[in-house]
């Protein structure tokens, strides 16, 4: 069984050869530019200069190397663009480390502060001393509704997530972009038998937060329904007209497409049941059925948080993927999600716990965390290793390491070879 085979396999509920693993396949399931670097380096790569295709949250693009090594089974379409060396430039961050960030990236530095701005000159983004990504700053409905939508569009380029998105989705405003994806997707499926997955967004409930900010939109679900529906359908218009054209040019190449609406926080969801199946429920279910009729592509949503009260909507809306599977939030234990939604949906994540055992624990607990969660979710089919969210820059490559060892020894896969050239 190859593994594309293997992904599919799992989505399907079927168990196969070995349990299949993602690292870096989208925007929610990578690794940090910082922790990349420092994992490559305990690999035996003296100068690794990580490649962050996705400048917001500084995520490596994982190389070939490092797949081959950890034993990837699927990777994201999107890898496929900024392929010659000319599309990176080097930047030094202020602990040192050397990123390559696409060349059309071009933060302005103040001290350890990096800023973004568009090139009407608004301040669309913020890295502050310390952090490592970067916050929104412009939220161009903050004030109130637009009497129309007719320049939405032009809103929509003044968010962080869009001014500064990642790869394929930089280059398409370029003269044929959408048979240039076609023919790069045509060729990494020619050329790997791993899964393909095109990151397509259409977020909903998340492009209100980023729209009104969070607090705004928040109150307006309760109070401004009739707004909020408006906006919707003008953003779902926009989302269709997308996924008309990813259909057209890669629904035939492309495995799983990937959605992202954050619905839940750590206690529970943004919104109670009966709000999310009044507003997106229904609008979720028309976009995954956009897919299922005009592609053979499985569909994957990202929401963080705990969203357990919604998964059973989430089913019926048709999602066949939910990730990142954040387990230390309320309600959203692994033996729980498994037992009641394990038949009907596949768990893309959940695999350790990011932020106490990866990033915290030793390496015994984490190997036996990953042996136990592998146990559980695998069971049936249904599950595709991955963390719970991606690999924070504070993860110690020990751990990394740790890791992937413990889900090569469940998989029966061997030991984990070093490194590639630097």
């Amino acid at each position: 069984m190859n593994s594309r085979e293997r992904v599919l396999a799992a989505i399907a509920h079927r168990e196969s050869d070995r349990v299949p693993v993602d690292l870096g396949a989208t925007p929610s399931s990578g690794i940090s530019a910082l922790a990349y670097a420092r994992l490559a380096r305990a690999m035996g790569v003296a100068d690794p200069r990580p490649k962050v295709y996705d400048v917001v949250q500084e995520l490596a693009q994982p190389d070939e190397w490092m797949l081959d090594a950890f034993g990837i089974d699927v990777v994201d379409i999107g890898r496929t663009f900024n392929d010659k060396a000319e599309d990176w430039t080097e930047t030094m961050m202020p602990d040192g480390t050397a990123y390559l960030y696409p060349s059309w990236f071009k933060p302005r530095r103040k001290g350890d502060d990096f800023f973004f701005y568009d090139t009407e000159g608004t301040l669309l983004a913020r890295r502050p001393a310390g952090a490592t990504f970067y916050d929104e700053r412009c939220f161009p409905y903050e004030e109130g509704y637009p009497v129309d939508y007719s320049g939405l569009d032009k809103a929509m380029t003044k968010v962080l997530w869009s001014a500064m998105v990642h790869s394929p989705w930089d280059h398409a405003s370029e003269p044929g972009f959408w048979e240039d994806l076609r023919e790069r997707a045509l060729a990494l499926r020619a050329s790997t038998d791993r899964a393909l997955v095109i990151v397509a967004g259409c977020n909903l409930f998340e492009w209100g937060t980023f729209l009104r900010r969070i607090d705004n939109f928040l109150v307006d679900l309760v109070s401004e329904e009739a707004e909020v529906e408006t906006l919707l359908d003008a953003l779902l218009e926009r989302h269709l007209a997308t996924l008309a054209k990813v259909c057209e040019a890669v629904g035939d190449v492309a495995d799983v497409i990937r959605f992202g609406d954050d619905l839940g926080h750590e206690g529970g969801p943004f919104m109670s049941p009966d709000v999310y199946r009044r507003l997106f429920k229904p609008r979720h279910t028309i976009l995954v059925d956009y897919v299922k009729a005009h592609s053979s592509m499985k569909t994957f949503l990202h929401s963080c948080g705990s969203i357990y009260m919604l998964i059973p909507d989430l089913i019926e809306a048709g999602y066949d993927i939910l990730n990142p599977v954040q387990t230390s939030a309320r309600d959203m234990e692994p033996e729980r999600l498994k037992r009641e939604f394990g038949a009907d949906i596949t768990f893309w994540g959940g695999g350790v716990e990011n932020r106490t055992v990866l990033a915290r624990g030793t390496r015994e607990e984490v190997r036996a965390q990953v042996l136990d969660r592998l146990e559980l979710l695998s069971k049936g089919g249904g599950f595709v290793f991955n963390t719970v969210h991606n690999i924070m820059p504070d993860v110690p490559p020990e751990n990394i390491l740790a890791m992937f060892e413990a889900v090569a020894e469940y998989n029966g896969a061997g030991s984990i070879p070093a490194g590639g050239a630097d």
